[in-house]
């Protein structure tokens, strides 16, 4: 197998894995959302001054919504030694075009590489710079309206827009207007209508700031302040261990604004008015002494002994739980999928997720391939990042079932 996926990242001895390879990704492009699907009768649902209020319970343990992820990708692309466009390293983002191109997201080299569906190299665009269609530490690449991707990157935060061959068109920002609050505004997520989330904090990352704004930067709204991370109150930069952080997530035309302090996934409309609020059964849990020297030991310089790390974190406080889930990702059916929080100490075959339908109920969980950092799921399928025991990156695409088997 792994022949077969360097011969599909090279691009290379196509016209034999042609029928084989065609066959897979018309499988993945049959791929629909399965409309039979209903989340549990115990969820409950009503209206509290116009807002929509779903409280939904928690999956049996050990139970599995009836999806099915294939046991490995149907495409990877990345070598260990090989041609240029195949040596990947610093991988940011990816994402997967229409008619199953791939757009990789380069950051050791701050290009955006090109591949068909088949994995083959196709062309490489941008470069380390501060010219037309160049990026400073590229971070993102996105779908933008007009078959065009949209990819930014750090530190001016520059969005530069191209079309699908990777020819440049523009680029805007996204600048402080008038009073804003925030030192600068970060992009989130680019909206369906050519739009994006920007997003902004206090000093200490305690409060956020979250706007729409449209292709040139400007502002259309804005849906208000938030609780950010928990409030730096002592000397140093160290975070309360374990203290909550902000989610700010798109799904369809809501915007989730939320903290993982909570299992409730608040969702504002475009004008920042309150639209929903989506719960699950949770049973909060207190770190044991032993989860916290796991965490001061992670965040510390390497070679420090257990009592420099105490010493170090001396009067830091420690959350009351940790948090209620992990991350939150929205996938193009319109569903949630919020990653159960992976305890210190505590080893868990594959990450294990939650998965509501569209309009927030609950259908169950799902397990997505271990180490796989997930960066798209489409209605077929899942992209996402991943690398071997020697570090060598791979972009990969592992095809999904939603019809129950």
């Amino acid at each position: 197998m792994r022949d077969v996926r360097r011969a599909r990242a090279r691009g290379k001895d196509l016209s034999k894995l042609l029928p084989a390879s065609i066959l897979l990704l018309l499988t993945i492009l049959a791929c629909q959302p399965d409309d039979s699907a209903v989340g549990d009768p115990r969820t409950e649902i009503r209206d509290s001054a116009g807002v929509r209020i779903i409280e939904n319970p928690r999956p049996p343990d050990g139970s599995r919504l009836d999806w099915r992820i294939g046991p490995e990708p149907v495409l990877s692309i990345g070598e260990a030694d090989g041609e240029d466009p195949y040596l990947l390293f610093f991988v940011r983002d990816a994402m997967r075009l229409r008619d199953g191109r791939i757009v990789v997201a380069n950051g050791g080299s701050d290009e955006l590489r090109f591949f068909d569906a088949l994995g083959g190299h196709l062309a490489t665009r941008g470069g380390s710079g501060e010219g037309p269609g160049e990026f400073e530490r590229l971070l993102t690449v996105e779908p933008w309206p007009g078959d065009s991707i949209a990819a930014w990157s750090a530190p001016q935060r520059g969005i530069s827009v191209f079309d699908t061959d990777g020819r440049y068109g523009r680029t805007f920002t996204l600048a402080a207007h008038g009073s804003t609050p925030g030192f600068r505004w970060n992009p989130g997520s680019a909206t369906r209508d050519g739009g994006f989330l920007a997003i902004s904090s206090n000093e200490d990352g305690s409060t956020i700031f979250v706007q729409v704004r449209d292709g040139e930067g400007e502002v259309l709204s804005s849906l208000g302040t938030h609780a950010g991370t928990e409030p730096r109150l002592w000397d140093g930069l160290l975070a309360k261990i374990y203290g909550r952080r902000p989610v700010v997530v798109l799904w369809g035309d809501l915007v989730i604004i939320t903290t993982t302090s909570r299992y409730e996934l608040k969702a504002f409309t475009r004008d920042g008015r309150p639209a929903r609020i989506v719960g699950r059964g949770h049973e909060p849990r207190a770190p044991t002494e032993a989860e916290v020297l796991v965490y001061m030991e992670e965040v510390s310089p390497p070679g420090m002994s257990p009592g420099q790390v105490r010493e170090r974190f001396q009067g830091v406080p420690v959350a009351e739980h940790f948090p209620a889930f992990g991350s939150v990702r929205s996938d193009m059916a319109g569903h949630l999928w919020v990653r159960e929080y992976d305890f210190p100490l505590e080893t868990r075959a594959a990450p294990l997720w939650t998965v509501f339908d569209p309009d927030g109920r609950m259908l169950g969980f799902v397990e997505t391939p271990k180490d796989l950092r997930i960066r798209e799921i489409g209605e077929g399928y899942i992209l996402g990042l991943a690398s071997d025991e020697l570090g060598v990156e791979f972009v990969q695409l592992w095809p999904l079932d939603r019809s129950g088997g």
